[in-house]
Formats: structure tokens, sequence, C-alpha cells
């Protein structure tokens, strides 16, 4: 595996060395584009190869190389990949033209007509917005998103793109590649697991990581690689009984096994609190049958019936893809079974033509397209994204985050009354199914029945469940119901359903006003009506006619106001003290120049004010990176801090490089959680080893016991990251502990601090 320490080998290719190396990968491309040629197809590849090697004749990578190399790259991962074709492959090589080189949309119009056009026109609007430090990454998603639904090429083609970026991430400087590796693990990978492009995400998924938690990358990948014989050893003995008896059986199949990705097992560690040597799968076995449509279920089955024959499975891990697959069309059969020296083991099992669709997601869909297939479940998917991006009034960040939990979500299956499947995000509530079905239904729903059990509109959904929605024409959505849905339709329609109820009120408002204003002898006017917007600092009238009628502003304050003629002007504040509390943090008054390392010394040794986030706690020794907060000056967060991808995502352009400088006088509040045997002395043993023997001060410390096993909770001031790491190391050498691990703020709580 790769590391973040190493350097790339520097470029040192001669020009005749180049054009050899152009020309091989030329020449790779067409041979995996073969099987797909039409007559004339190759003469189009090969104008286009040219145009685009012309066009980027004189620019070159960060790494030194021909900036064509990139182009071709992403192409080849199109076809070989993705399984695209000609025309995305045409569009692949000349992605990056129109934006960087003086070649014009008209020109490739000319030449490839109007299809190819518009898709590289969709890569372009993409790429205007993705690399400008101004602005902010939710907007170029959403332009993502509009091209997505036009043509899933362009979306296919961008993640190819993100692909080929991310394994050269290695040439950039480390802004770039946190920021970049940010995006992509926030939100290309979830739209590559959307798409079906499993493969791509978890390559995604890696390599984000690699950057992000360089340690922790490089320590699985070393454990990985230590674990490979062992792994492999284990892997033939569990499948040698199951291929004997699917040859006896006269099965045409293919068995494997395949390590977890880095980046699951770390999830893993984290979610069940475990370290590397107790994660039960770190691998999968894989079984792939060769059979015709008709008995490709059957077939999954028998396979099935073979496995749990030999091994006893764990029936809740059961994970039935063949009769309800996913909405991106992935269909398989899931389960994990108790293997040789017990040890739980996951099987995979699925047909030639699903594994082709695993793999290569809606490109491999149109190959099988019939009708009323899986590409219906891709076109309902796109329907529920427009719709979505019809709502204009939502900010950019919050379309996002409903994008992610509505759209970029695993998926349950659920069931009305009649037995209909319905597919929602996982976390999804009775008022997100009744919104589902239909608006009316979701605005007036009161309650549900699910598996014919009564539950408030709020009650979380699971795989299986059947419900039947209660309404009432008396019924209206109130904020908390925001708090209840997950999906962005509901979330759109209670929010509209609440700004009707918004202007049904505020009228009252308006009329009082109206009242006030003629006493005053002002107009009713729009000018006067923003005048007293503006001084109450609200965002919009309906806002100010809102207050006024539920009684949060009396309008007192306007005797204050001076009429001139029948126009209103509003006093002039003076507070200075307000004005000095609430002056931002000028970043470009701290920095000496461009790209300069902001050094954090401690306390504020560096003339710069800034704090620790609370939702990471970082302490010297941790990678970190400041964030611009409006009013809050520098905020310090880790780089792997629940927050980080967000922030680095969404707000690149208010992100600054951070390293800390050596300061062994000031200490840090940081906290550890320990789990272990409630046995005599423990407490008193981790207390002594602390404050006896590594002079650590404890700040608190909180423990509770329960059958025969103690939680602890310890908060204590430690120097920097190496003295903490020192002292994990020793708690777990300690009889009975069993886990020690660095703990924050509720992970994905957003540092209050963090005023965006």
């Amino acid at each position: 595996m790769p590391s973040t320490t190493s350097v790339q080998p520097k470029y040192n290719l001669t020009e005749e060395q180049e054009k050899k190396e152009i020309v091989r990968q030329y020449r790779a491309l067409l041979r995996e584009l073969k099987p797909k040629l039409k007559p004339g197809d190759k003469e189009l590849i090969r104008i286009a190869f040219e145009m685009a090697v012309d066009a980027h004749k004189t620019m070159r990578r960060k790494s030194g190389e021909p900036y064509i190399f990139h182009p071709l790259a992403v192409a080849r991962i199109c076809v070989e990949e993705i399984g695209l074709g000609v025309r995305s492959s045409i569009c692949a090589l000349l992605h990056d033209t129109v934006e960087d080189t003086d070649l014009t949309l008209e020109d490739i119009e000319r030449e490839f007509g109007s299809e190819i056009a518009r898709i590289i026109d969709g890569l372009t609007k993409i790429s205007n917005v993705v690399d400008t430090n101004t602005s902010q990454q939710a907007e170029n998603f959403k332009k993502i998103l509009l091209t997505l639904t036009d043509d899933p090429r362009v979306i296919l083609i961008k993640l190819a793109d993100r692909l080929h970026n991310m394994r050269t991430l290695d040439s950039m400087k480390l802004e770039k590649q946190l920021k970049i590796s940010s995006e992509t693990v926030y939100v290309y990978a979830p739209l590559a697991h959307r798409m079906g492009l499993y493969t791509i995400k978890t390559e995604m998924e890696d390599l984000s990581m690699k950057y992000l938690e360089p340690d922790i990358y490089r320590e699985i990948a070393r454990k990985l690689a230590e674990t490979k014989r062992e792994r492999t050893r284990y892997i033939n003995e569990f499948i040698k009984p199951i291929k004997e008896k699917m040859d006896r059986a006269g099965f045409d199949f293919q068995i494997y096994g395949r390590p977890k990705s880095i980046h699951s097992i770390w999830n893993k560690m984290k979610k069940k609190a475990v370290d590397f040597e107790q994660v039960y799968d770190l691998f999968a076995i894989r079984i792939i049958v060769s059979a015709p449509p008709e008995r490709e279920k059957e077939d999954c089955w028998k396979v099935y019936s073979f496995i749990t024959d030999m091994y006893t499975p764990a029936p809740e891990r059961l994970r039935d893809w063949l009769s309800n697959p996913k909405s991106n069309g992935y269909e398989a059969l899931h389960t994990t079974v108790m293997g040789p020296q017990g040890k739980w083991v996951e099987v995979q099992i699925r047909s030639k033509r699903m594994n082709e669709i695993a793999e290569k997601g809606l490109a491999a869909h149109w190959k099988y397209k019939e009708g009323g297939g899986p590409e219906d479940r891709f076109d309902k998917w796109f329907g529920q994204i427009r719709e979505a991006l019809g709502n204009q009034d939502m900010s950019s960040i919050d379309f996002l985050q409903d994008f992610k939990t509505s759209f970029l979500a695993e998926e349950i299956y659920v069931y009305t009354p009649r037995g209909d499947v319905k597919m929602l995000p996982v976390g999804s509530s009775a008022l997100d199914f009744a919104f589902h079905i239909h608006s009316a239904i979701g605005t007036k729903c009161i309650g549900a029945k699910v598996n014919h059990k009564l539950v408030p509109i709020g009650h979380k959904l699971r795989s299986g469940d059947q419900i039947e929605i209660i309404t009432s024409n008396k019924q209206k959505p109130t904020e908390d119901w925001l708090n209840m849905v997950v999906t962005a339709k509901a979330r759109a329609r209670i929010k509209d359903s609440l700004k009707e109820e918004k202007r049904k009120v505020a009228d009252d408002g308006k009329y009082v006003l109206q009242r006030k204003l003629e006493n005053l002898g002002a107009a009713f006017s729009n000018g006067n009506i923003e005048e007293i917007t503006a001084f109450y600092k609200l965002q919009s009238p309906l806002d100010l006619f809102y207050r006024i009628a539920i009684k949060t502003i009396d309008l007192k304050e306007l005797k204050d106001f001076q009429v001139l003629g029948d126009r209103l002007e509003a006093p002039k504040p003076h507070r200075p003290e307000a004005e000095a509390k609430t002056q931002e943090f000028d970043i470009s008054k701290t920095l000496p120049k461009k790209d300069a390392e902001l050094i954090i010394f401690g306390e504020s040794g560096d003339k710069i004010m800034y704090s620790l986030a609370n939702c990471c706690k970082p302490i010297p020794g941790d990678d970190v990176f400041g964030f611009v907060s409006t009013g809050k000056g520098l905020i310090i967060h880790r780089t792997n801090c629940p927050n980080a991808a967000r922030l680095m995502a969404n707000f690149g352009h208010r992100v600054v490089k951070t390293k800390w400088a050596k300061n062994k006088e000031i200490s840090f509040l940081t906290g550890l959680k320990i789990t272990g045997l409630d046995d005599v002395g423990v407490i008193s043993k981790i207390t002594n080893l602390i404050s006896g023997d590594l002079k650590i001060n404890i700040n608190a410390i909180t423990v509770e016991a329960a059958d025969g096993i103690f939680h602890g909770n310890i908060r204590l001031y430690v120097h920097d990251k190496d003295e903490l790491d020192k002292l994990v190391q020793r708690l777990k050498q300690l009889q009975g502990i069993n886990t020690v691990e660095r703990y924050d703020a509720e992970a994905a709580k957003l540092d209050n601090t963090d005023k965006i």
C-alpha cells in the first residue's frame, strides 16, 4: 500500500519517451474499445485524441508529466472500470479543453455533433466551479446534479476524472490534498456508491483516508500486509468444501476471497470500539455463478443452501437483494456464517450479470436494458432529484445536506398495506413514508400502524416493515416535524407548509404595521417596509410581519424614526462596543504571504486569535487545519474531526494551512475511554500509572461498572500527541484492560464556535 510520506519518483522522461508513452496509452484505449467500435468510430476517436494532444501541447501537470496523460487516463477509466463506450471516451479525451485551452464548444459541436458538445458543456460547467477557492463547493455539487439528471454520462466521466486526480494526488500541496480528499469522501464516494460503482467508491474512500488520516491508514495497511498469508490459508480452507460441492452439482462458477477496504475496516474499528485484531470480517468470500436470466435467482439460492449446510449462518445478517434489488440496481445475496476456528465470514452470492452491474453500475444497466428492468429504478431516482432541485428557496449548503441524507444514504425497503414495495433512505420515519406516498397524506399524518401496531409519526422504520398511515384533516405540520424526517421531499413539503401558515399569521402583522405607519403620517410602501426590516435585522418583510403578529416586535422604536414627507428614515445606531465584538477576523492581516504555514504555538504566542474546536479537541502533534469562522477568528480542527470533511468540502476558501510549533510548557485537555474487567484495584492501577509513573495531571474521572465490565472516562492534560500515544500504549499493557481510545466531544455535533 502507498503511504503519504513516500514521494512520487521525480518525473524524468525524455521528449521521445513521452511521445512513445502517449501513443502506448492511446493504443491501450483503442484495444479496450475494440468490441464496441462501429464503422467510423475509430476515426472519431483519433480526431478527438489529436485535438486533445494539440490543445494541451504546452501544458504540464504538477508532477511534471504532459497534461494529455490525464485525459487519456480518464478515458481509460471510463472504458475499463465503468464500461462506457466510444462517445464517453471522446468526451473524456476532450473534457478539459473548453475550460483550459483555445478550443471552443462550437469547435467540438462542429466536429462531433450536439450530443458530445452537450456532455462536454456539462463537464465544463462543473469544472468552472470545482477548483476556484472563492466559491462554495455546495453550489458546484448542485450543478453536478443538474447535469446528472440531464445525461448520467456527465457524472460518470466526472467520477473517472476525480478518481484519476485522487490516484495522482501525491504531487499536490498538503492543503490541496486535504481539500480534494474531503470533497471526495464527502460527496464523490457516496455518489459513486449510489451510481452502483462500488469498486470506485471503495478506492476513493481509501485514497481519501490516505491523506486525511495517514497514520491510521499506514498502520492498517501494514497489518493487512502482515496477515495476508494467514488470511489466504484460511480462505482456501473455507472455500474448499463449497467448491467441491458446487463442482459435483455441475455449476459454472468463480469463487474467491477479497480483503475489506482499509476505510471500511477503520469504520468497523470505530463503530465497534475494537482493535484491528478484533475485527472479525477482514475479508469477504464472493461466489459468482454463470446462469441464464431465468435461472439466476434459483441458482443463487441453491448456492446459499450449500453454504448453510456446511456453515451455521447468522440469520439477522442475511441480506436478500435478489427479491428486492437496491434502487441503483444492485442484486445479490449476502450472508454471514460461522467458519472454521470460530470466525465469522461474510459470503456474497451473485450471477455474472449481477456482478457486472455491481462493478460497473449504471453503464452495465444500459448493456442489459430491458423494459421494466432496473433502469426504471434509476429513472425514479433521477425524477426525485429533479423534484428536489426544483426547490429554489433552499440554500446550496442545505440542499447538499438534504441530498446526502435523501439520495446518497443506504436504503431500506418497506411495504404499503397493499404489499407494494417502497425504497427509502436508512433513518426514514413513518412521516417520511407518508410524504413519499403523497404530499397531502404527509401534511395530514397524525400517526401510523407499523406491522399492525400503533406508532408515533417520528417512529424510525426498518427493512421489511409494513406501514399504514393514519391522517386527520385537522392536522398541520409544525417546526418539530423537520427533526423527524430525512428525505428531501418531506423536508421541502414541511417547509412549504410552514411558510404558508406563516403567511396567514403574517397578514395580521401587516395590518398592524399599516395602521402604525398611517398614524405616523408615513406611507405603507416597499421602501419604508424594507427600511424597518433592515432596522430589526430581519431577512424579509414576511419575517417582519410575522414577528409583529406574534408580538415579538412591538414597534415602539418607530417613534425614533424620522418622517421625511411620507418616507421613513431609521435612526443611526451608535454602538461601538457591539461593533468591536462582531468585527470579522481578517485572515489577510495575519498571514505574511500566500501559502505561508500558520504555526500554532499554544496560548497566543503567535499573536493570532484562535481557539481549539470543541468537537475534536486538537492537541500538539495532531494533523490540524484552521477554519476562519465569522466573528470567532480561527478555529483549529483535527483533519480527522467528524466535521472536517464537511468544512473543507463546502468552505475550502476559508481553510488555512496550520501546524504546531513545539512548546512543552503548555498542557491541553483531552479524554480517554477505557473498558476492562471490573477487578479489585484496577482503577487504582490506572490512576497510579497516569499520575504516579507518567506525572500526567487528571482533570476528571468517571467509572461505571455492570456485569463484571467497567467503562471509564478520564479527562487529562497532556503536552502533545506523543505523550498521549505513550500513555495509551502503557494503559493497554495493564492486566484486565480491554480497550483504550481517545474521545472528543459527541462525535458529529458541530462546534458552536464555528459560526459559518
